[in-house]
């Protein structure tokens, strides 16, 4: 799975708008879109803000593992 298909999975997964996540991470739902597409590329910084948020860790997030783990 691309890193990008799992932003979008796991939002939807904790039903939140785009516009939702935008908010939670002091951006634009534009730029949401961006990175759930694959446009561009969300920096390390938003990985940790969303893996604190969604209580699952930045390797998921990423898709490098297919099971999300809780953060300790």
């Amino acid at each position: 799975m691309n890193y990008h298909n799992r932003l979008k999975d796991v939002r939807d997964d904790h039903d939140l708008t785009q516009s939702d996540v935008a908010k939670l991470l002091n951006t634009s739902r534009q730029q949401v879109s961006k990175w759930e597409t694959g446009v561009q590329l969300m920096g390390v910084d938003k990985y940790i803000i969303l893996a604190q948020h969604y209580n699952i860790s930045v390797d998921y997030l990423l898709g490098l593992i297919d099971t999300p783990r809780k953060l300790k």
